[in-house]
Order: structure tokens, then C-alpha cells, then sequence
């Protein structure tokens, strides 16, 4: 007979009606594709009235990663990964790790679905994957770096513009003096560090990944590198870049339409996903298709 602890424990594992039918539909899919699935879900999208009380919670962030190695304990890695994205971003150090954890793990063979939108750091996840899979609805964004939310290509472009100004016309010091004040004196440099740091590791991926075995690697990785990550062009860190637009930049994009039954098993997780973080006190899961993985919930009054 069960002891009193280990009925708790199942009743726990087993979960609530959300639970039970997310992790039903992730299955299915693991099932479709014979490969390993693993959802990373935010909750950056349903549930931003939470504010400063969520913190960084719905960002990429290094507590993520005790999530991944509990949904990758005891998987068969031979099968590869799919990772279903679905989050605004986050922080560079964070990515990096677990980008790097991922593949020791899965041995590069890692693909990217986006059922509906992976920003910033996310985009930086899905270019270091072999594969990129994305639906008419799907959206990638830009991957230039930002620094406490001020996208740093633009704060480098304003601080040029203001020396230019000056320089012209030094009249104008009174105009510019209270807008440079805002930032540091350090900030600066910041920026130079984390264009480098970012385009540094996103061509890393894409050269040992997507296009390892392509002969003008260098150049297609300076491209999606150039077109991606540069603010002058996307114009906005928020910019959504459709299936279109990031395979006109030479990368490995696959439409999600052209396996309906895949694109059924996607959406469905995709669903019941988004329906677990809007009825219950979810705001991030990570979770494989055996329903291992990390749930983490912030518990909020009821808005009237």
C-alpha cells in the first residue's frame, strides 16, 4: 500500500484539469515527431498587469535553467529536442548558458517552434538551433541587446547625433547637456560590450549550428547578424519579423503549414499552454512530454 506521502506526491505529479490536458497535447506531439518536446512558456504577454510584482520572472533568467534539467533528467537525447518558444526575451548570460547546456545535451540536433512569438533573447535560442519552424502567425524579433530596457543601438546613436550637434553648433550643449545626463558614465562602454557580446555569440551558433556545414558560413552569419541585430534597420527592439522576412535573410525557417498534422499537434499545445497561464496562477512553464519539468506560479487577487 501507498504510503500517505507517496499519494500526496501523485496527486501533486498528476496535477490540476489544466495540467492534465497541457500535458496530454505535448505527448501527442513528442508522439507526432518521435523527438523529445520541451515547452518554454512565458507569461510576459497575458499576464503583464502583474508589473513589478512578477520581477523578472517572465524574462529568460538563470533560475530557468533548473527547469530545463529537470525536464531533460532521464530523456532518450538520441531523439533530439524540439522547443516549443514562447517568451519576450531576457537576459545575454542567461542565454548563453543555456544554450550552451542545451546542446552538450541534445548534441546540436535542437529545433525551434514558434507557435507565436520569441523576442529578443528568444531569437538569439531559435538562431542557435538547427531548424527554425514558424506559422503565418509566428513572429521573430530583433536581437540587438538592451540595458535596463533602452536599446543600446539607440543610445550609442543619440549620443552621436548629440557630439555632431555640438560639434556644429555648440549652442545647442544647453539642448543636449539634460538629455545625456540621463545616462551613466560608464553606460557607454556597456553598450559597445553587449553589441559585441551578443553578435559574438549569436555568429558562434549560427556558424557551428545552422550553417555548419555551408561554405560561405562567415558571410550568411554576418548577414542574419547585420539584418537582425542592427537598430538602424529594424528600426524597434519590438519589430516583429514574419516567416518571410527571417528566411529572406537566409535562415532555416520551415512553415509550420507545411504538415497539417504537425501543425495541429503545435497549436494544440500552444493552446492549452496559453489557457494554463490565463486560468491559473502560472506565469512560466518548462515542462517535457512526459510533465517533468517547472511550473512557477505568482498567486494574484482577482481584478474586478
Amino acid at each position: 500500500m501507498a504510503s500517505w506521502l507517496e499519494l500526496l506526491n501523485e496527486i501533486k505529479t498528476a496535477g490540476g484539469p489544466h495540467d492534465r490536458v497541457r500535458r496530454k497535447y505535448i505527448l501527442k506531439l513528442s508522439e507526432k515527431t518521435g523527438r523529445n518536446v520541451i515547452v518554454y512558456y512565458s507569461g510576459w504577454l497575458d499576464k503583464s498587469y502583474l508589473g513589478t510584482q512578477a520581477g523578472n520572472i517572465f524574462s529568460i533568467n538563470d533560475s530557468d535553467k533548473n527547469g530545463f534539467m529537470a525536464a531533460i533528467h532521464n530523456l532518450d537525447r538520441d531523439k533530439g529536442l524540439d522547443l516549443i518558444l514562447h517568451t519576450p526575451g531576457g537576459s545575454i548570460a542567461a542565454t548563453e548558458s543555456l544554450v550552451d547546456y542545451l546542446r552538450k545535451m541534445f548534441d546540436h540536433n535542437i529545433r525551434a517552434i514558434i507557435p507565436q512569438i520569441a523576442m529578443s533573447a528568444g531569437t538569439m535560442i531559435s538562431l542557435a538551433c538547427n531548424e527554425i519552424i514558424m506559422g503565418k502567425h509566428s513572429s521573430l524579433g530583433p536581437i540587438d541587446p538592451q540595458i535596463a530596457g533602452l536599446p543600446v543601438h539607440g543610445i550609442l546613436e543619440e549620443v552621436e547625433q548629440a557630439k555632431k550637434e555640438i560639434q556644429m553648433n555648440p549652442a545647442l550643449q544647453g539642448f543636449w547637456i539634460p538629455i545625456l545626463q540621463k545616462y551613466s558614465p560608464s553606460l557607454i562602454g556597456e553598450c559597445n560590450k553587449a553589441i559585441i557580446w551578443s553578435e559574438d555569440v549569436v555568429k558562434k551558433w549560427l556558424c557551428t549550428g545552422m550553417f555548419r556545414n555551408d561554405a560561405d558560413k562567415e558571410a550568411k552569419a554576418d548577414r542574419v547578424i547585420q539584418e537582425m541585430g542592427s537598430h538602424a534597420l529594424t528600426l524597434s527592439h519590438s519589430r516583429h519579423l514574419s516567416l518571410e522576412a527571417v528566411a529572406a535573410q537566409g535562415v532555416n525557417v520551415t512553415a509550420l503549414e507545411d504538415d497539417q498534422e504537425l501543425q495541429d499537434a503545435v497549436l494544440c499545445v500552444h493552446h492549452t499552454c496559453t489557457q494554463t497561464i490565463n486560468m491559473t496562477d502560472a506565469v512560466k512553464i518548462i515542462e517535457n512530454q512526459n510533465g517533468v519539468g517547472q511550473l512557477l506560479a505568482i498567486t494574484t487577487q482577482v481584478r474586478s
